[in-house]
């Protein structure tokens, strides 16, 4: 269990792919001594593609980039209004095997959801977070060095047409839904905020988490 702070980053909108590289640098050069850290941000429009992941299942990407990542499962897409958070936890230090991960981040997700007011649910061999048979938060990690980078993807106010292009997750006819869509008025903001709090409950971390933006060790830009 760890018992050390973590640290919040809010990177706002920024690129898949220089995030995606400095996820990497930061857990190769990680010792045991370093803090974990939650990357909150939103993505421009793409689509990434999981390490098993099929191409048959991009349909129709049209102007949308896809980009073939490391982390586990089929493809999705990232957007602005979705809500990203990248965990960036060192597993060994806090105990936990990827499957308890996994279900420590659907717990936050449906208690964010749940003082919402909506009703989530899980799905057995199906990573994520549903509202009513349709999906609104998508898993994906990859542990390295015993270390977690990757994380969730929540559909806040996003746009969900892109979805149409794929089957998301790997799923024909997956419905994928939003808290917008859902009537929800929460601004994403308000459910960063939420969100982050809630994760902070799951993994154990303490109350006293830096929260705020540090400019990154390496150049996002890059």
């Amino acid at each position: 269990m760890s018992t050390k702070p973590c640290v919040v980053r809010e990177l706002g909108l920024v690129d898949y792919e220089p995030v995606w590289a400095r996820m990497k640098a930061f857990t190769d050069s990680r010792s045991a001594e370093t803090p974990d850290e939650i990357w909150c941000l939103q993505h421009p429009p793409v689509f990434t593609q999981g390490l098993g992941g099929s191409p048959a299942h991009v349909l129709a990407p049209g102007d949308i980039p896809v980009i073939k990542t490391d982390r586990g499962g089929q493809v999705t897409y990232h957007g602005p209004g979705q809500l990203v958070v990248y965990v960036l936890l060192d597993l060994k230090r806090m105990g936990l095997g990827p499957r308890e991960l996994v279900r420590r981040l659907e717990s936050a997700v449906l208690r964010v959801l749940d003082a919402l007011g909506f009703e989530g649910q899980r799905r057995d061999g199906a990573p994520g977070v549903y509202v009513a048979e349709a999906k609104i938060a998508s898993l994906g990690l990859r542990v390295r060095r015993q270390c977690s980078y990757h994380g969730i993807a929540l559909n806040v106010c996003n746009d969900l047409m892109p979805f149409s292009r794929i089957n998301p997750c790997g799923y024909a006819g997956l419905q994928v839904t939003s808290l917008a869509q859902l009537g929800c008025e929460a601004s994403l903001a308000q459910v960063q905020g939420m969100l982050v709090d809630a994760l902070r409950a799951a993994l154990y971390f303490s109350a006293d988490a830096e929260v705020g933006y540090r400019p990154p060790a390496l150049p996002l830009s890059a």
